[in-house]
């Protein structure tokens, strides 16, 4: 079992910025690729970024690319989202998942073993 519990979700105005934090315990950290995911409110689940287990090799949504960056700190149990630049479309709730199983490049919803209970994201003027 993976407990993941997501922190710095926020209102926020379009150009600002935000870091979202996801605190991991329970099984190794490094066993398990991470991702950000994001879902807006009539609209499925997608992936924002995805990380690696210990490589360090990253995805991310088309999107936001050139804006949010992902990382992890294996020794801390930690994976970030730092979004810059965002704008109202960003808004949604943001969710941490684990996989054990996927790659960053292969993440999609149906891989995550374990979520975490998701933070809201408002970008609006």
């Amino acid at each position: 079992q993976v407990q993941l519990v997501e922190s710095g979700g926020g209102l926020v105005q379009p150009g600002a910025s935000l870091r979202l934090s996801c605190a991991a315990s329970g099984r190794t950290f490094s066993d398990y690729a991470m991702g950000w995911f994001r879902q807006a409110p009539g609209q499925e689940r997608e992936l924002v970024a995805s990380i690696n287990r210990r490589d360090g090799d990253t995805y991310y949504l088309d999107s936001i690319k050139g804006r949010f960056t992902v990382s992890r700190d294996n020794t801390k149990n930690t994976v970030d989202l730092q979004m810059n630049s965002l704008k109202p479309e960003d808004t949604a709730v943001y969710y941490c998942a684990a996989s054990r199983r996927a790659t960053a490049a292969t993440m999609r919803v149906r891989d995550a073993d374990f979520w975490g209970q998701g933070t809201q994201v408002t970008v609006s003027s």
